[in-house]
């Protein structure tokens, strides 16, 4: 029998992830430097686990509402009010998830149909274009230049608008490319995201780790704030991956609907990982400081370390992952980290992970200690003698 015949034809459009496959790779050979994952290496800080822990240990075992501890999301309002200057009702407009992941599905699940467009940058996370394609609507996707360092310009998100576009998604700091949108950036989306009367999802779980300017955000401006989705979490800024754990923050109209997908998807998000998150936000502002230091450190290191041996890369505004250019090589990017992991095992992922518009480019995380990314550097050095 052929099961693949009674596979979803959706599902079977959807590629694999092109950054599993390179850690599979890597994860069956011996001495691999992997410079791939997207992952803090800093354990989750003591006092979280400790809340979760004793949240469990009191017998804080059952379900909570469907949106979540209402202790939490007075708490996750109150954070982004502190630290971003955005006011949330936390009855209203917050639902926890499992991890930002599943916000993204609810978002898409939420207010696209079938058909729609739904604009996408590329260089992109690979789970956005698979989030659109599942709902049925159509992907438009948006090629960010190097040399503009990744942002999204006025002119092409006016270039890609049509009659069917129902949304727009976004993720900055970006996830490959480090880039950035600052305020003056945004305010010239502001006028086309109005008139278009897009819906704007905003991918912000690298917020905290906006290095030279403040992190803002699209829902600052208040003549949009409504179109505006919200997906955050605490992987990235607590090091909490493993707790799998994000909210969304949406006007009420949004979060009724995503709530309904929730509840019968879901029910609602893990209790212990609720109270641990409840201390992050409340106590955790010292240990997102130390770790957003550490990773400029580290920024600044292999940023320097990549443009001295001939992959050049901008300086990255944001999150952990900066994005070289391989093209000077004259290798695909698949080639180019298929051959330097088999010569000199040092894992990355190709661009073309992440679509077509990254072809030419790797990702390459620095969530990893000094000694670890010099140590990576020393080889890609060598693999490069090649080509020089």
């Amino acid at each position: 029998m052929q099961y693949e015949n009674f596979l979803s034809k959706k599902v079977q459009e959807i590629k694999p992830s092109g950054i599993r496959k390179f850690f599979d790779l890597a994860s069956e050979m011996e001495g691999v430097i992997s410079l791939g994952v997207g992952e803090p290496d800093f354990d989750t800080p003591w006092h979280i686990r400790e809340a979760a822990i004793y949240s469990i240990e009191s017998g804080k075992t059952h379900y909570t509402a469907n949106q979540g501890l209402l202790e939490l999301r007075e708490e996750i309002c109150a954070y982004q009010k502190r630290r971003f200057h955005l006011d949330y009702d936390p009855v209203h407009n917050v639902i926890i998830t499992v991890g930002g992941s599943e916000g993204i599905d609810i978002a898409m699940r939420a207010i696209v149909n079938p058909g729609d467009e739904v604009i996408l940058m590329e260089p992109s996370y690979v789970a956005y274009t698979p989030s659109v394609q599942l709902t049925g609507a159509i992907p438009v996707h948006v090629k960010l230049e190097h040399e503009e360092q990744f942002k999204l310009t006025p002119e092409k998100l006016e270039a890609a608008i049509t009659p069917k576009t129902k949304a727009i998604l976004l993720n900055f700091p970006s996830n490959p490319t480090g880039g950035v949108m600052t305020k003056e950036d945004y305010a010239k989306l502001v006028p086309i995201i109005k008139k278009h009367e897009l819906i704007v999802i905003s991918d912000e779980i690298y917020a905290e780790l906006s290095y030279e300017d403040n992190f803002y955000s699209l829902a600052n401006f208040a003549e949009i704030k409504d179109q505006v989705i919200i997906i955050s979490g605490f992987s990235k800024a607590y090091a909490m991956t493993g707790w799998r754990l994000g909210y969304v923050l949406a006007n009420q109209t949004f979060t009724e609907a995503m709530n309904k997908i929730h509840q019968y998807i879901i029910m609602s998000a893990p209790t212990g990982a609720q109270y641990g998150a409840i201390d992050a936000m409340r106590n955790g502002d010292i240990h997102v400081q130390e770790m957003k230091e550490a990773y400029m450190s580290r920024r600044n290191f292999i940023t320097k370390g990549f443009n001295h041996i001939g992959l050049p890369t901008h300086l990255p505004q944001g999150a952990f992952y900066i994005f070289p250019d391989i093209r000077s090589t004259g290798l695909t990017s698949d080639e180019f980290c298929e051959q330097l992991l088999n010569e000199q095992k040092v894992a990355c992922v190709p661009g073309t992970a992440f679509g077509d518009a990254g072809e030419g480019f790797i990702r390459v995380s620095y969530a990893y200690s000094i000694e670890h990314i010099k140590e990576a550097i020393e080889r890609i050095d060598a693999f490069m003698e090649k080509f020089r």
